[in-house]
């Protein structure tokens, strides 16, 4: 399916595969923009990945689908058990995608929940950072979903290796290593919409209490 996205129905340049392990557990962390970010990063991946989607999209058809093709449900509000999944598909040295922003929004990784770096911390995963843009461009609503054949860009960077630090709690080696990987995950991101030219969406539909903050 993620083929197909990427190359029948739209046009999507791929760089950076160089930098995904040909080899080993690794972790696609990618940025999350629309609907569309977990298939289309499937598609321009050179390994096949087992993605962490929400737990409600797994009805009907598409639940069919996304079962049948080994994708991991998850619910937002705490899922130790498709963590748990994700840790056994790392263990056997296959690659697990992740959305670490949890919801859609502008994708600039201002934040990442904790799950990746205790992916990371417990399995020695590579974390590949991934920049998806045009899935949703301008004033864009996060619901939207692009017309066929626009131009999508997907961007793999260098990989990361996270490790416990020594002589600090678990607690303070988790929040550092979400801290490191989010600061490269944004960091290539910047990057990304340097060279592509293709800008992150502009996040007009926020609930009103979060406006002006």
């Amino acid at each position: 399916m993620g083929r197909v996205l990427d190359h029948v129905v739209y046009r999507t340049t791929v760089s950076g595969r160089e930098n995904i392990p040909a080899d080993g557990p690794v972790i696609f962390a990618a940025n999350h923009l629309s609907f569309l970010d977990g298939p289309v990063m499937v598609g321009a991946a050179s390994r096949y990945m087992h993605v962490m989607v929400k737990y409600d999209l797994f009805t009907g058809f598409l639940g069919w689908v996304l079962h049948t093709s080994g994708q991991i449900p998850v619910n937002r509000d705490g899922d130790r058990g498709a963590l748990q999944f994700a840790k056994d598909v790392l263990d056997r040295g296959d690659c697990v995608g992740i959305l670490p922003e949890g919801t859609r929004g502008t994708g600039d990784a201002a934040h990442v929940n904790a799950g990746v770096a205790w992916l990371a911390l417990n399995s020695g995963a590579a974390v590949v950072p991934v920049a998806i843009l045009g899935t949703r461009v301008g004033h864009e609503p996060r619901n939207s979903i692009p017309k066929p054949r626009r131009h999508l860009h997907v961007v793999f960077g260098e990989p990361l290796k996270i490790a416990r630090e020594p002589g600090v709690t678990g607690r303070v080696s988790m929040d550092r290593a979400t801290e490191r990987i989010r600061l490269r995950l944004a960091g290539h991101i910047l990057g990304a919409t340097a060279a592509t030219g293709q800008q992150l969406p502009a996040d007009d539909h926020l609930p009103s209490k979060h406006k002006g903050q």
